[in-house]
């Protein structure tokens, strides 16, 4: 049962193992679908080499989350750590900046991973459109995307609405029915001779590629969209909470993940553009596995890869779908969300945020294109990378935070290495992915993601006035023994 604490929020379950969180974080490896075609359209077969970079720098980052993630193990992974971090300890003053700071960190999260939903509806609606003709006659693309995602969310929420440990079920049979064809289709191209290595070496890099500034954020925009996908296998480290022994669960799902990550994302992209070549991935920018099954396996290769793909978009929906609620979870617990989202139910599921990600999905499913959508979201992604990067510098600096226990360490001077990369995505690839939207999808994307980026500040503001309204009933209250107002984690006796 999860357990009910005074200030409206309840605690998660400690219910799962390190191979547990692995298998809802094995959704990962598929993020890579949206992208398949998209960076080949600006850096031709190299990006094949962004996807390894992409990786590598997913695992610099890492470092410093298993780290953080140890240190604070009842907090949130990214979500939690940077709104601990960065809160002002005994604040006396009306609005705490760093508690603002470290809310927003957990806010552009959030919206990193919420419209991964929406993304993969949209395409399972496509998918069953091109499949089924009966289907295809009696819905539109947009009207059958609404109806996939209904019954998903519905399906997951059920699911989940038992447990995380319930979740992770699912996520090891769709795993097994996803990613097993995956790698059978990535390795098969190779094995039979269909990979034509020319289609690689002969088209590196475009023809009209320069590095004048143009070129250069185009780099650091694609570099952006690929972390989106590439780096988002830190998602293990949101199950802190929930981890039976997270000094040592955190590390080996993280690391575990990113190593499946690495291998998957080089090979598919290879397999993909060594069969088809950079012409043949642009002519189909959003199914480009699709011909590539047909080349190696026929028409029946297609069916296969075709349920075998939404299989694997559930998957991934599924991995979505429990980040982001365990992110709005974090905010209400911090006291930078209403009380309301931190609601879980017996069997600790945070199921008042799964709700409202279902519901705010279903109108991000309007926008119809999961290129703008990803354009939005990866602007959160590459702020909450930042904030989060920049918050394991302040906790090593810190004196407050200097004699806590780290389980885990990451090697002496990783704080450097922390405030490299934080300076990558802060601002680099912030600017580089806001210039590669206004190239490809226009303003629209770019002002949807900073809209919802910047609706946090009124929400956070409501929040800390609700919170200060209950300190103040609290201390006239008859008898209390404690602070009802007080929105911070406990101590688990478990």
């Amino acid at each position: 049962m999860s357990e009910n604490r005074s200030d409206g929020t309840d605690h998660l379950e400690r219910s799962i193992d390190w191979k547990q969180g692995l298998a809802i974080a094995l959704g990962v490896p598929l993020l890579i679908l949206p992208s398949l075609g998209y960076l080949p359209m600006y850096v031709s077969a190299a990006a094949i080499l962004i996807w390894g970079l992409s990786v590598l720098q997913g695992f610099m980052q890492s470092t410093a989350y298993a780290e953080m993630a140890t240190t604070f193990p009842k907090a949130s992974g990214l979500p939690g750590f940077a709104q601990h971090v960065f809160r002002t300890e005994n604040y006396k003053g009306k609005y705490d900046k760093g508690k603002l700071i470290g809310g927003f960190s957990a806010w552009s999260y959030w919206f990193a991973w919420n419209p991964v939903l929406a993304i993969f509806s949209i395409l399972v609606g496509g998918y069953l459109h091109g499949l089924f003709p009966v289907l295809a006659e009696t819905f539109t693309e947009y009207q059958l995307a609404l109806i996939s995602g209904l019954v998903i969310f519905t399906g997951l929420f059920i699911v989940n609405w038992f447990g995380l440990k319930d979740g992770a079920k699912l996520g090891y049979i769709l795993a097994a029915f996803s990613l097993i064809p995956l790698v059978v289709l990535t390795v098969a191209p190779f094995a039979t001779g269909k990979v034509d290595m020319s289609n690689i070496t002969g088209s590196w890099m475009p023809a009209d590629w320069a590095w004048d500034m143009h070129h250069i954020l185009i780099l650091f925009g694609i570099f952006a969209i690929a972390q989106w996908s590439a780096c988002a296998w830190e998602t293990a480290a949101i199950y802190g909470p929930e981890y039976k022994n997270p000094s040592k669960d955190v590390p080996k799902a993280l690391y575990a993940c990113g190593i499946i990550c690495f291998f998957s994302f080089v090979l598919v992209q290879s397999a993909v553009i060594g069969v088809l070549g950079v012409e043949g991935v642009l002519a189909e920018p959003l199914s480009p596995l699709i011909p590539v099954a047909q080349a190696v396996f026929g028409q029946a290769g297609t069916m296969v890869t075709i349920i075998m793909l939404i299989a694997a978009m559930i998957l991934i929906i599924q991995t979505a779908y429990l980040g982001s609620s365990r992110a709005m979870h974090s905010m209400s617990s911090e006291g930078n969300l209403p009380r309301v989202f931190g609601k879980t139910n017996r069997q600790g599921t945070p199921f008042v945020a799964m709700l409202v990600i279902g519901a705010f999905n279903l109108v991000l499913i309007s926008m119809g294109t999961p290129a703008a959508i990803l354009a939005a979201s990866a602007i959160g992604y590459t702020c909450a990378n930042g904030i989060s990067l920049f918050a394991y510098v302040r906790a090593k600096n810190h004196p407050s935070f200097a004699n806590l226990e780290r389980p885990f360490k990451a090697p002496k001077g990783w704080k450097h290495v922390a405030m490299i990369f934080g300076l990558f995505n802060l601002p680099l690839c912030l600017v580089g992915v806001v210039y590669l939207n206004s190239l490809e999808v226009g303003w629209t994307s770019t002002w949807v993601g900073f809209l919802v980026l910047s609706l946090y500040l009124p929400i956070w503001l409501y929040t800390q006035r609700e919170s200060r309204r209950l300190n103040d009933k609290a201390a006239t209250a008859p008898s209390s023994d404690h602070d009802a107002g007080d929105l911070r984690p406990v101590p688990n006796p478990r």
